[in-house]
């Protein structure tokens, strides 16, 4: 048990936990922008991607 209780002493007063903590949040925070960004133009590069693909020559 107090093995425990140490390693819990330990990674409370470890600083690279909050980095990572900062690292999920800014991903987190990037993932909803790009959600966002795609939702909102998503008729638009829709129509885009298709137009694209109809101008393609048809393969044998």
């Amino acid at each position: 048990m107090r093995r425990q209780v140490h390693y819990f002493q330990q990674f409370m007063q470890d600083q690279e936990g909050l980095t990572v903590v900062e690292y999920v949040v800014a991903a987190a925070l990037l993932v909803g922008a790009l959600v966002v960004f795609f939702t909102g133009y998503e008729v638009t590069l829709s129509g885009k991607i298709n137009q694209t693909v109809s101008s393609l020559p048809e393969g044998n």
